[in-house]
């Protein structure tokens, strides 16, 4: 039932909110039944296979790319889905996933909002075998919030509602991201390193007790999804000067997944930028062979090379295909830190001594993982070494 099931996920997609009925799930669920499995089990494995297919759609479409970190990425999303051992899951876990949140780190543009879309669509999402459909569509699982857009004054309206009256603008009531996410979804907030204190606390309140009240309002609501955060930031940095409290972190990192660097990508696999572009012309026009991809790669290699630092990651490469097709031509964003270029130069050159050359790879082992251990397992120094290298008092 793999094409069946395929198709009604298409079939949802274009549909929308509205749960579809799908006939041939009462040909699984009755075949389900004949193995032995009960009612209750049959329905539970129909929603798995679903969910199966969802997982397997969204993360295979969302994240392109055949690097060993690309990989490891998808890997790492499919055992957010489905834990780590598939057995586990189906005895254990299908419905308690909401005690299990994610963090999503990494360079701007390199993709976490691709990675939470993946699952936030990818939940469980119970079967309704007298209807023969889900309970509801998977679109409307995932409510995705940037943080950093809105003031301190408003975040909490924004995540937490209010009710009219409750400030001065508030003519109306207002349901936040919490009160509009469905107890099969998840909540996706982006940019989280940017929240101040105090809404830190108010979402620490979510995270641990699970529930949360409008401002100006008295009533507890309960939230039942899950919440996906992201941030660019060092968040070893942010803790260790108290802009990011040790609590909320704790609660946040259940599972900490690095959304790799289109630099990185492309030092483990070259050809990862032909796919990529191949990738985007599709999207962009239809187009992804022939002149069309052969002109767009040419001027990329013409005028940036190939060890271009891509410090606005896959965004930037979208917008510099983009401007390739418009001006024939793309040479770099100059006003990026090149910083990390010149570094590679002076390796290159012979210029570094070993203490420079420890010390930036240091810091940028400690930039990817935030923590001073991480960085002493995989250079094999001791931890008290690694922070004087990323210090720089070394």
């Amino acid at each position: 039932h793999i094409d069946r099931l395929d198709a009604l996920i298409q079939k949802q997609i274009a549909a929308g909110d509205e749960s579809c009925e799908a006939s041939f799930t009462a040909e699984v669920f009755d075949s389900l039944l004949e193995c032995g499995f009960t009612q209750g089990e049959a329905a539970q494995y129909v929603a798995i296979f679903y969910q199966l297919r969802r997982a397997f759609y969204f993360i295979n479409n969302s994240l392109i790319g055949n690097s060993p970190c690309m990989k490891q990425l998808r890997k790492r999303l499919w055992d957010n889905i489905f834990t780590n051992e598939g057995r586990w899951y189906i005895r254990c876990f299908w419905n308690r996933m909401e005690d299990f949140s994610t963090l999503l780190l990494g360079e701007t543009g390199t993709g976490k909002g691709a990675a939470a879309f993946a699952l936030g669509r990818s939940g469980f999402i119970p079967f309704v075998p007298s209807r023969h459909c889900f309970v509801e569509s998977f679109t409307r699982a995932f409510v995705p919030i940037n943080l950093s857009q809105y003031p301190e004054t408003l975040i909490e309206s924004e995540l937490f509602g209010h009710r009219k009256g409750a400030f001065t603008g508030a003519v109306e009531r207002h349901e936040g991201v919490f009160a509009r996410c469905s107890p099969h979804g998840a909540i996706f907030l982006d940019e989280i390193g940017d929240v101040p204190e105090p809404v830190q606390i108010k979402l620490l309140q979510v995270l641990q007790q699970r529930t949360f009240s409008p401002v100006g309002g008295h009533e507890v609501c309960r939230f039942e999804g899950r919440v996906i955060a992201a941030t660019n930031k060092n968040i070893g940095a942010l803790r260790r000067s108290n802009a990011f409290r040790d609590d909320f972190f704790y609660r946040l990192c259940s599972d900490q997944i690095e959304v790799p660097s289109l630099r990185l990508r492309l030092q483990e696999m070259p050809s990862e930028l032909e796919v990529l572009v191949r990738h985007m012309l599709r999207r962009m026009s239809g187009e992804s062979e022939g002149d069309v991809l052969d002109r767009v790669l040419t001027a990329l290699i013409k005028g940036v090379g190939k060890n271009y630092a891509w410090h606005g990651n896959v965004r930037e490469l979208e917008q510099a295909v983009r401007c390739i097709l418009l001006t024939g031509a793309y040479h770099g964003d100059r006003w990026a830190d090149r910083g990390s270029d010149e570094w590679l130069a002076a390796l290159e050159r012979g210029d570094l001594t070993v203490g420079a050359l420890t010390s930036e790879y240091c810091r940028r082992l400690f930039r990817r993982y935030g923590r001073y251990e991480e960085v002493a397992r995989r250079t094999g120094l001791d931890w008290r070494t690694v922070k004087k290298h990323v210090d720089g008092k070394a």
